[in-house]
């Protein structure tokens, strides 16, 4: 098992880290304050598995003080190291190492589940999957788990589909106060700009290609168009390919935008949506980026054969292709805001963090008569977090009126 000590000048600048972010999250305050009341979570363990910076931080120590016993993991491309010493010293576990390899994260992930968690909160589903496949007793006697991410959603629907969820799962990815926010505003901020601190480049005058046009793609867009860049749309869906051109951005093929593509930002959560033969096709020093996904949207196999690459900048790594061409690959391919930068900004986690504490709270009260299967997060308590955000703010709803009640239920 890792080593649970701390260094005592890393926890220091965590803590610091960790009490900025704290400033701008009322919701989440107010929500530890009424789970601190109810005692609804006090001796749960609840298993946290999000990108380990100060803002899950913050929901970590939130839970904590509401009585739940909590741990963390986290992937090595998603641990800031001082945020885990500055867990530790509070007596948090964390099973996360930014030096890990993939393996020793896998083995991370299993002491991780030995704590046995009642809850779990994932992101990209990864451990909900380790848990069914290697941990049926434990999943045997979970009260569930809430899903971040679009990449988690969707093999969790696969499993359902196949009869292989044995618990009920709330999607907190599929909440408005999710996509809306976080996706649109908060990953399409924080990639670009994780992308422009890395390189120092701008983004002005360059042809930009934006592969998906989902929530985070056309929030990547947007933010990326704002900036000045000619930005280049490749869907799948029609319909999205239609609202993208609306938004004002071309749309076509990867392979027809690839000759003049400067900057690549993937954004499916698909594996392989680009492909060696995209690559050979763009131009020298292409910058590739994931956002909001992992590198295995990348040909990341083909890349590390080549056997011809470089670090030339910090989260940079320039390879040659067999034509001659360089591709510049930002943070090994990771999703570029969590791996090479902040993460999203504080107000939109507060929203996002919060859904996952209401998430906990709701498996904590009713997971047990919930059946196996992927569960939305009810309007209820969507609007009331919306209303929270919206008093911190200075702002409020139009109030509804018996006359507005009457003339919405008249047919």
């Amino acid at each position: 098992m890792i080593s649970q000590g701390y260094d005592h000048v890393l926890a220091s600048s965590g803590q610091q880290k960790i009490e900025w972010v704290r400033r701008s999250m009322p919701i989440l305050a107010s929500i530890e304050a009424r789970l601190t009341s109810s005692t609804t979570i006090k001796g749960r363990r609840v298993g946290i598995c999000l990108v380990l910076e100060p803002k899950t931080a913050n929901l970590v120590l939130a839970l904590r003080n509401a009585g739940s016993d909590v741990s963390v993991w986290a992937p090595a491309d998603c641990v800031q190291t001082d945020v885990v010493h500055a867990l530790r010293a509070e007596g948090i576990q964390v099973f996360a190492d930014e030096q890990a390899t993939d393996a020793q994260d896998m083995e991370l992930a299993r002491a991780f589940l030995e704590t046995r968690p009642h809850i779990l909160v994932d992101d990209g589903a990864r451990i909900i999957r380790l848990a069914h496949r290697e941990f049926p007793e434990l999943v045997k006697n979970m009260m569930g788990a809430a899903e971040e991410t679009t990449s988690g959603v969707r093999p969790l629907r696969a499993m359902f589909n196949a009869g292989e969820l044995r618990i009920p799962v709330i999607n907190v990815n599929d909440s408005r106060l999710k996509y809306l926010f976080d996706n649109v505003y908060g990953t399409g901020q924080s990639c670009v700009m994780a992308m422009l601190d890395v390189t120092n480049l701008q983004l002005a005058g360059r042809h930009v290609l934006v592969i998906g046009y989902g929530w985070v793609g056309s929030g990547v867009a947007r933010h990326a168009s704002a900036l000045g860049a000619k930005v280049i749309v490749a869907e799948l869906d029609p319909v999205k390919c239609l609202q993208a051109l609306h938004d004002g951005h071309k749309v076509c093929s990867i392979m027809e935008a690839a000759s003049s593509t400067e900057v690549v930002f993937a954004s499916t959560g698909i594996e392989g949506a680009l492909s060696a033969a995209h690559l050979e096709a763009m131009n020298d020093q292409v910058v590739l980026c994931t956002a909001g996904g992992g590198n295995y949207e990348l040909p990341m196999a083909f890349l590390r054969g080549l056997g011809r690459s470089k670090a030339v900048r910090n989260h940079v790594v320039e390879y040659t292709l067999p034509s001659g061409k360089r591709v510049l690959l930002i943070a090994d391919g990771h999703c570029v805001n969590c791996s090479a930068g902040e993460g999203n900004p504080i107000e939109v986690m507060d929203l996002s963090l919060s859904l996952q504490a209401c998430a906990i709270e709701e498996l904590a009260l009713n997971g047990s008569n919930m059946a196996a299967g992927i569960h939305p997060i009810s309007d209820t308590i969507e609007n009331a977090i919306a209303t929270t955000r919206l008093a911190a703010s200075g702002a409020s709803s139009e109030p509804m009126t018996p006359q507005l009640t009457q003339a919405m239920t008249q047919w």
